[in-house]
């Protein structure tokens, strides 16, 4: 039932062409587009394209793993969680099977991004490649949990706007397309935002040393248990609704 299920959802997942756009091939094409014409420039010393490469992977992938609260939105709809609810399928497995569809697609997105930074002249060593990586994933974990929230929240028709709003903003406010160019005081405020260091991940293989740094960890964590009460709250709810 767990494999079954599992292979399912990622069938469902990488066939909703509208996240997988938005997730892959619109950070993808804009990525191509910027970065491109503007090969030749660097930031804060950096060259372009390197710098925008890590906004962009981190945006696409924030996308990505947020992507689950439209499958979980459309079931709801559907009345296909009051079913799961007569399967021995546990709730635990159903949350585990979004997320990992949502990872997955991150990786995917993270790989073809990487990929066409090599295409414009990119060069990172396998450390730099495994550890950027890796704090990604470690970054989108709060993300992933307010997808769920956001899925037992919101129905498909106002879903697909939220999402897009939502992860639009915080790129923004997270310097994910471009440095923050405000105050002081603003940007140690965006400090307090899990896409902030998200973004950072991307960006640490320019970061240098003692990186990430605590605030980091606990940024993400706090964010990840709060969201977290509250997705459990929001499906208990739901389940207490269809019992």
């Amino acid at each position: 039932m767990t494999a079954a299920y599992l292979h399912a959802e990622l069938r469902r997942t990488f066939r909703n062409r509208r996240f997988l756009f938005f997730s892959l091939g619109f950070p993808l094409v804009l990525f191509l587009t910027v970065a491109g014409a503007n090969r030749s420039r660097s930031i804060e010393g950096i060259a372009f394209p390197l710098y925008y490469l890590a906004g962009m992977v981190s945006w696409g992938a924030l996308i990505a793993v947020i992507s689950s609260g439209s499958r979980i939105s459309a079931e709801r709809q559907l009345g296909w969680v009051r079913q799961l609810r007569t399967t021995p399928l546990r709730t635990r497995t159903y949350f585990a099977s979004k997320i990992l569809a949502g990872y997955l697609l991150a990786l995917l997105t993270i790989a073809v991004l990487d990929l066409a930074g090599t295409g414009l002249g990119v060069r990172l060593d396998a450390r730099q490649w495994a550890t950027m990586t890796l704090l990604l994933l470690v970054g989108l974990v709060p993300f992933a949990v307010l997808g769920i929230l956001l899925g037992h929240l919101l129905k498909p028709d106002s879903l697909g706007p939220a999402v897009g709003g939502t992860t639009s903003l915080l790129a923004l406010l997270s310097g994910a397309w471009g440095p923050l160019s405000t105050g002081h005081a603003f940007v140690e405020a965006t400090k307090a935002l899990p896409s902030y260091w998200l973004v950072q991940s991307g960006r640490v293989a320019f970061g240098g040393s003692g990186w990430p740094p605590a605030e980091a960890w606990l940024v993400i964590g706090a964010w990840t248990l709060v969201l977290g009460r509250l997705a459990v709250l929001a499906y208990r709810r739901d389940t207490a609704r269809v019992a």
